[in-house]
């Protein structure tokens, strides 16, 4: 499973700047990857780990803002289509549970 979290914080203040690094920093130290800008995904093994993630999420959500999560299938995501641009990432997308390099 892949959670997603999309966000869209206020940058208008000196606080709220410095509460969109910590948000973003937070994502970061927990393992999650920059799809886009404000939008991070994680893999998670189960949904008692997304669950958590949740939690995690809850706990350190920023004051104001809006901030979504989604979860997707390894299939579902590794079946999204780029329309513009292309995958710039190294890391495989792919829905196989065991991946030979």
């Amino acid at each position: 499973m892949r959670v997603v979290v999309m966000f869209d914080l206020p940058t208008e203040t000196s606080m709220d700047r410095r509460h969109y690094r910590w948000f973003r920093k937070f994502l970061i130290n927990e393992g999650f990857i920059m799809m886009q800008e404000s939008i991070y995904t994680k893999i998670c093994i189960n949904a008692h780990a997304v669950d958590k993630v949740e939690q995690l999420i809850q706990k350190n959500k920023p004051p104001k803002g809006i901030v979504q999560l989604m979860v997707v299938t390894e299939r579902q995501f590794a079946s999204m289509r780029f329309v513009v641009g292309e995958d710039a990432s190294d890391a495989i997308q792919t829905d196989e549970r065991m991946v030979v390099l």
